[in-house]
This record gives C-alpha cells, structure tokens and sequence, in this order.
C-alpha cells in the first residue's frame, strides 16, 4: 500500500492517501478526462487497507464540483469505505460542501443512504473550500 499524493488542477482534485495515517482527503473539482483511470490508485489502496490497514479509517471529502463520471468513481470510493467498515475497522466520513451549496450536501446525503454510511456534514465558507 502506497501513499498518494496529487496535486489539485482545474480538472482535478487535490487527492491526498496516506495509509500509515488512515486518512484520504478529496478536495476541489472532479472533471479528468478518464474518471476511471484517475481513482484507479485510490481504489486499489483502499482494496488494500481492508485487508492491511490499521483500526480506523478517516475519509474527509470536499467538493467544489464532480461530473458524471466522478460521482460514479465516488460511490466506488464509498463502497470500498463500506467494506473497510464491514472489515471491522471505525470509518470516519466527513462532508464538506460550501455554505448554500444544498445540490453538493443532498450529493453526500445520497451517497450516505445508498450505501447505508454514516457522514458527518460540514457547511463552510467558500474560502475555506
């Protein structure tokens, strides 16, 4: 299992893995090109710390934007962070959505219900975004 690091662009958001931590950060705008190709790391080392990663787990998400294609890579994400949780391990899913952003909240209450997650939601100010 790898550390991740990505540096945010327009079209891409800041993606930080760190394993050792048991944290992943996702922040900024999600519009690459190939969706797939972009997650495929994270997905693999998320698969991995089912199986080799520590007690807890803490996922702090804030998005500006997602397309189509991000929001399913997503809920890949959130699928693999159901299955770390089932594993036995304590997620932790933090929320973030800029302050009157109701589209972006009801995006993480979705993602919440679908796979039966608990999130914890955090209106901020754009700034802070």
């Amino acid at each position: 299992m790898e550390k991740v690091f990505i540096e945010p662009t327009r079209t891409t958001p800041l993606i930080n893995f760190d394993p050792d931590e048991g944290l992943l950060e996702m922040k900024g705008r999600s519009s690459p090109e190939n969706s797939i190709q972009f997650y495929q790391r994270v997905l693999d080392n998320l698969d991995e710390f089912i199986t080799t990663g520590g007690p807890e787990f803490t996922a702090n998400i804030a998005f500006e934007y997602f397309n189509t294609s991000s929001s399913k890579c997503l809920f890949d994400v959130f699928k693999r962070l159901s299955k770390i949780e089932n594993s036995g391990k304590k997620i932790t899913i933090n929320w973030y959505y800029e302050e009157g952003d109701e589209d972006m909240m009801e995006a993480g209450e979705d993602y919440s219900d679908l796979l039966d997650l608990d999130f914890n939601f955090y209106e901020i100010e754009e700034d802070d975004m």
